[in-house]
């Protein structure tokens, strides 16, 4: 069973495991009745020992509820935002696509549509209806998670949960009394992440913001400066560039996106630059205050140590996330922690304490929304009794800019630091026929197999539906394939997605269009 990277070689091509036996998934989990009707006041709850509580309703956590739910499972989640979803539906991934595509849209209709033959005069964009149709996206969905619970009898306690032991778990309500405890079998900790502070840059959340608070400008600055060339701050740059903002990224290393494979990256940046966004990279954060209504910016260039001092209207703080993990009692518990606050967990996302689990963003690995949603499947098959599972080495990144990246698996950089013998393979948009109809053809696809066998190691895309594309590297790589396997199946034409099998048959031979 293939749980961690580390714990695979490169070379291995055996399917794994399904995540859980297909008699068994048919069979529901009895280790007691179905739980009574969703409740929300805890002195309904306490009576109760539940087979499984979860801590956080974000997208680890409530799927693992649902599931539990479904199993037959009396399953209870706390969480103390008042809403489901977690970071992601509330604050985070939802939203910030909603602004993604609105700006897209608004972008395309003021600047974009010349070489269709559309002309757009006085083309202007409401701020509040764009701000009001992110809301209505948000709540429709929070409350259609409040409504799954509901169907799955699972009970959702609005607080802030705590560990006391092993197997209860105190609840602060929403307005921080005291409302009493739960006990249950079973803890699963998915209390997800939260912005990492630069302590030069204060945040205010009205100048200074992070991610939270540039969901929400009132108005759309004339300069705004983000802090930090990842995917969060990329992303947002990009919204409040194309609705007009002047849009600078300050990155204290001497590239975007850290980790990304470095050719991908370079194109990315290239990209970006076209548009209209401006970089300084290799440049460090001396200090950030409010000025006026604005922010006074200091900046030191690494290699000369010249400062500067940037006036702006917004500084977007997105140097990255750290775990939520304070205040939950773990320690007191004997639960070991990790590096930067993470949980440590074993591969069937068990703690140290017995009966204690953990999943997300508050563990090791990528903090992504769908890498804690697979490990909330999988730890509810683990508790019972099942075989759940997540492969790490195929779970997909996607920046959702224009054009979007996504990737899955292995960098260039990674293969030649591990000694690994590989092939490349690419095909750029630029000779794809759909991609020139469209007039998106920035970017290309990059593949990369290992030499001996053809083993799909790693895809990198950055196209304008990247992120749906990369499905197809995934799957492949969930099932050991190799390039060749891709490039002798048939793609429709004419699709962007036949630029997915070129790069494929350039790993391997020669692609029939470039």
């Amino acid at each position: 069973r293939r749980v961690a990277p580390a714990a695979v070689p490169l070379g291995f091509g055996g399917r794994p495991p399904p995540r859980m036996l297909a008699v068994a998934a048919r069979r529901p989990f009895r280790l007691g009745a179905f739980a009574s009707a969703a409740v929300r006041r805890l002195s309904t709850a306490a009576d109760k020992e539940y087979d499984i509580i979860v801590i956080g309703g974000g997208p680890g956590g409530y799927p693992a509820a649902i599931k539990a739910g479904q199993m037959g499972m009396k399953v209870a989640c706390v969480e103390f935002r008042g809403a489901l979803g977690g970071t992601c539906l509330n604050v985070g991934c939802i939203p910030s696509k909603a602004l993604l595509h609105s700006s897209h849209l608004y972008e395309e209709a003021a600047h974009g549509w010349g070489p269709h033959g559309i002309q757009a005069d006085n083309v202007r964009i409401e701020l509040d209806k764009l701000m009001e149709h992110k809301t209505k996206t948000v709540t429709g969905l929070t409350s259609g998670i409040e409504g799954l619970f509901k169907k799955y009898k699972v009970d959702y306690i609005k607080g802030k949960g705590k560990l006391t032991s092993a197997s209860t778990v105190a609840v602060t309500d929403l307005e921080g009394k005291d409302a009493g405890s739960i006990t249950g079998k079973n803890i699963v900790i998915a209390t997800g992440s939260q912005p990492t502070p630069l302590p030069p840059v204060p945040v205010d959340e009205e100048k200074i913001v992070t991610s939270t608070g540039a969901l929400k400008l009132a108005s759309i600055p004339k300069k705004m400066v983000v802090i930090g060339a990842g995917v969060i701050g990329l992303e947002m740059g990009s919204v409040w560039r194309r609705l007009g903002s002047e849009v600078t990224v300050v990155e204290f290393l001497d590239r975007i996106c850290p980790g990304m494979d470095n050719e991908i990256a370079k194109t990315f940046q290239r990209s970006l630059t076209k548009q209209g966004m401006k970089f300084k990279l290799n440049t460090k954060v001396v200090e950030g205050k409010r000025s006026g209504d604005g922010v006074s910016l200091t900046v030191e260039a690494n290699k000369t140590g010249k400062q500067e001092t940037l006036d702006v209207d917004v500084v977007l703080v997105a140097i990255g996330r750290m775990p939520y993990t304070e205040g939950l009692g773990l320690e007191d518990v004997g639960i070991k922690m990790g590096p930067r606050g993470t949980i440590e967990v074993n591969d069937e996302l068990k703690t140290n304490v017995p009966g204690v689990w953990a999943i997300g963003d508050c563990i090791r690995g990528p903090m992504l929304a769908h890498k804690a949603e697979e490990e909330g499947i999988a730890v509810v098959e683990n508790i019972a009794g099942l075989h759940g599972h997540v492969n790490y080495d195929c779970i997909p990144g996607v920046i959702y800019t224009h054009p979007e990246v996504a990737t899955v698996g292995k960098t260039e950089e990674e293969l030649k630091e591990a000694g690994v013998q590989y092939s490349v393979g690419k095909f750029p948009f630029m000779a794809n026929s759909r991609a020139r109809a469209n007039v998106n053809t920035d970017g290309l696809v990059k593949f990369l197999t290992e030499t001996s066998t053809g083993k799909i190691l790693g895809v990198h895309i950055v196209a304008g539906n990247a992120g749906e594309m990369i499905a197809e590297g995934v799957l492949a790589m969930e099932y050991g394939a190799s390039a060749e396997d891709v490039a002798r199946t048939c793609h429709a034409h004419p699709t962007m997605s036949e630029a997915f099998k070129e790069a494929a048959m350039d790993a391997y031979d020669k692609p029939i269009h470039f």
